[in-house]
């Protein structure tokens, strides 16, 4: 995890951008991981941990009819999430993490594992993923957050050729 928080700072500092994000399931496990990286005040700006729905709403913006309409674990969620992390932070990408870790909370349209993804850019819509992983509460969590700062290290890419 170590060497991918490294790359992602070293992609975020060649573009001159900062990152922050918005954690549900995750618990605030990927700014922990940026944050490991000796200079990631250079490009970590903040990170948002919104376990609650409440949260999602009064930190990021998320709109309670689509909490109400698609559940805190949902594309609709997600977007909204890496949405407002941009609109309530100076950094120019986020994601956003929401999902069920387990062991309990699943459903049979969302079983443990399942994890919604967002990744916005300043100038640019969100991208949106859903995974079903395997495992424990700590494996999953620890999958997402993989996932995640994969992502930004993808968008970045894109972002580059793009340019």
């Amino acid at each position: 995890m170590d060497t991918l928080a490294a790359k992602v700072g070293a992609a975020l500092k060649s573009h001159g951008m900062m990152l922050a994000t918005a954690e549900s399931c995750t618990g605030g496990g990927i700014a922990q991981a940026v944050t490991s990286v000796s200079g990631s005040s250079a490009w970590f700006e903040r990170g948002f941990v919104t376990y609650s729905n409440l949260s999602k709403q009064q930190m990021l913006g998320v709109q309670e009819a689509t909490l109400i309409a698609y559940g805190a674990v949902s594309e609709a969620v997600v977007r909204e999430m890496a949405e407002g992390a941009l609109r309530y932070s100076t950094a120019q990408v986020a994601l956003a993490v929401s999902g069920i870790a387990g062991p309990d909370g699943g459903t049979p349209d969302k079983p443990v594992g399942t994890v919604w993804f967002a990744w916005a850019l300043a100038k640019g819509a969100a991208t949106v993923a859903r995974h079903q992983f395997s495992g424990n509460r700590d494996e999953v969590r620890a999958q997402a957050e993989r996932v995640a700062l994969q992502g930004v290290l993808d968008r970045l890419a894109q972002n580059t050729l793009a340019a």
